[in-house]
């Protein structure tokens, strides 16, 4: 689908594609709602962003909840920078041109958005199927599950398995390498005669599953009996041979399975097979997955003490300032970071960054992050705070792009003798100043309006070259800076807490915490600014923290 005012274009995007895709066009946003109501699910949607009905981001905003496999991509201009940096931080929008575009180009956008559908769509039927197939055996699997030792699990399997699938005898011989083991486990019917397990054992089909490793159908040449042989394989590794009986339906009772055996019917006893291997696996691998596990968690914390000493461990302590900071990553390791460095000729310098994405990825980013940002800012003349944020692009832009990952990021400078603040911002919650009322009772603090630095660019990580000005306001004494990472607007509290009373109506509701109610429990703190006291309040609602972190703030005395 193609949406877009002018009709020059939409005849242009038509002409290019429709030789290669069903295209469907649309002059409005409005037009293109109406047809996905009509027509259902497009592959991809590329859309105008400046529509004098809806701005294509909103447009396309609407479509995430129904049709969440759909490729979003915006036409833009070079001026909606801002409505970019949202909806690409929102996962709304896959990718944007900018106008005028280049054929070629395009066409290669549009390619990688159709080969990312297919990804997407077939690993959505393949999740309906397993979903399926998991609503028809989960019985089969939990009755194995609950067994704890390795021989009750075999005898489990055993059992549920031949009741289950309606065989008259059922044979399990467990393997080890490349032989079967003396002893095997048998299930039968209460009026039928038990079999040799030797016998069963020297089979052919046993051994020819033994020897190949896959189903075997058949007929028993000494009786009636349909056979089925299956191997349990995990992991390329044979661990046992369930070998199945079933005479005439009366015989057998039941009537899950008739002779012949269907290929639906033994592909989902091939899916049972597969998580009853999976449970003998779990069972003989246990003890070793309990070691590797804990040298995989000593492992994560001696990387969240690297990552930990990569963050200032002591922070300046300065005549006409006052700098807290705190990060606390949602997982052994994150992706959030700050930065606090003083400038030998006096300057201040402060960030606060995310990188896209939480764990070890993230961390091994922040890191890279951390130790560019350092070299920059310990030149004999550092850059301007955008130049800075310019060269971090530069140099981390490529590594970025091939991970699929990005940085929000601020940066301030401020310099003690003209207390002036200079910044830049990569796409990062915006920048908060107040003046401290020290003494005033909380509705006459109420009066106090904050001041959100707004001037922002794009992620780092996004565009080959980055590229925004430099913001820059005084700072007064008794004036405060706040910076954030979105952990903590997006956190989780209570009404109550926003409001400093429990409401009206007796509820308990709760909600995202976002820049306004951050304000507003900044407004509480009565005494002196203690940080940590203020994410001490944040975290005591969340009994898990869902994303990295970190706050930092300048007080200027």
């Amino acid at each position: 689908m193609i949406v877009d005012d002018e009709p020059d274009n939409l005849d242009l995007l038509y002409r290019t594609f429709r030789r290669d895709f069903e295209v469907v066009r649309a002059t409005s946003a409005i037009a293109a709602l109406k047809i996905l109501d009509q027509q259902g699910e497009m592959a991809i949607i590329i859309s105008d962003q400046r529509m004098p009905e809806m701005l294509g981001t909103e447009f396309l905003s609407k479509t995430v909840d129904r049709f969440p496999d759909t490729i979003r991509i915006v036409l833009t201009g070079y001026t909606d920078v801002e409505d970019l940096v949202d909806a690409i931080n929102a996962g709304k929008v896959f990718k944007y041109i900018t106008k005028p575009w280049k054929p070629q180009q395009l066409q290669v956008v549009i390619e990688q958005a159709a080969e990312t559908y297919g990804v997407l769509k077939q690993r959505t039927a393949d999740l309906q199927r397993a979903l399926r197939r998991e609503s028809l055996f989960n019985a089969v699997t939990t009755a194995i599950r609950e067994s704890l030792d390795y021989p009750s699990m075999l005898q489990t399997i055993v059992e549920t398995l031949g009741q289950t699938f309606g065989a008259s005898h059922c044979v399990l011989h467990p393997v080890e390498g490349k032989s079967i083991v003396a002893e095997s486990l048998l299930y039968c019917l209460a009026d039928c005669e038990p079999i040799s397990e030797e016998r069963d054992r020297q089979d052919p089909m046993v051994q020819a599953a033994l020897k190949t490793r896959k189903t075997q159908v058949g007929q028993s040449p000494k009786d009636a009996d349909m056979r089925l042989v299956v191997p349990l394989t995990y992991q390329q590794e044979l661990l046992a041979i369930l070998s199945f009986y079933q005479g005439s339906s009366e015989q057998a009772g039941a009537d899950l399975f008739h002779p012949p055996w269907s290929k639906e019917d033994i592909q989902l006893l091939e899916g049972v097979a597969e998580q009853a291997a999976l449970a003998i696996s779990q069972a003989k691998l246990y003890q070793r997955t309990q070691k590797q596990a804990e040298q995989i968690r000593a492992e994560l914390a001696v990387a969240r003490q690297i990552q930990t000493n990569l963050l200032r461990q002591t922070l300046p302590i300065l005549e006409t300032v006052k700098v807290q900071a705190c990060c606390h990553p949602a997982r052994e390791v994150g992706g959030d970071f700050f930065e606090v460095y003083q400038h030998p000729q006096g300057d201040v310098w402060l960030a606060v960054g995310d990188v896209s994405g939480k764990g070890v990825p993230a961390a091994l980013f922040m890191a890279s992050a951390i130790s560019v940002l350092r070299r920059e800012l310990s030149q004999e003349t550092p850059p301007e705070p955008n130049v800075v944020m310019q060269n971090l692009n530069s140099i981390l832009s490529q590594d970025l792009v091939s991970t699929n990952c990005f940085i929000t990021m601020v940066l301030a400078r401020y310099s003690p003798i003209d207390k002036q603040l200079v910044y830049a911002n990569a796409g990062h919650i915006y920048p908060v100043v107040w003046a401290r009322q020290t003494g005033a009772s909380q509705s006459e603090q109420a009066v106090v309006e904050p001041i959100y630095l707004k001037v922002r660019g794009v992620p780092l990580g996004i565009l080959p070259e980055w590229n925004a000005i430099a913001g820059n306001l005084t700072l007064h004494s008794g004036e405060v800076l706040l910076l954030t990472s979105d952990g903590i607007t997006e956190a989780i509290v209570p009404s109550e807490d926003l409001t400093g009373h429990t409401p009206t109506n007796g509820g308990k509701g709760s909600s995202m915490l976002k820049e306004i109610g951050l304000w507003q429990l900044l407004l509480q703190e009565r005494e002196c600014l203690d940080l940590n006291h203020l994410l001490a309040r944040i975290q005591s609602h969340n009994a898990i923290q869902e994303d990295d972190q970190t706050i930092l703030s300048l007080e200027v005395l």
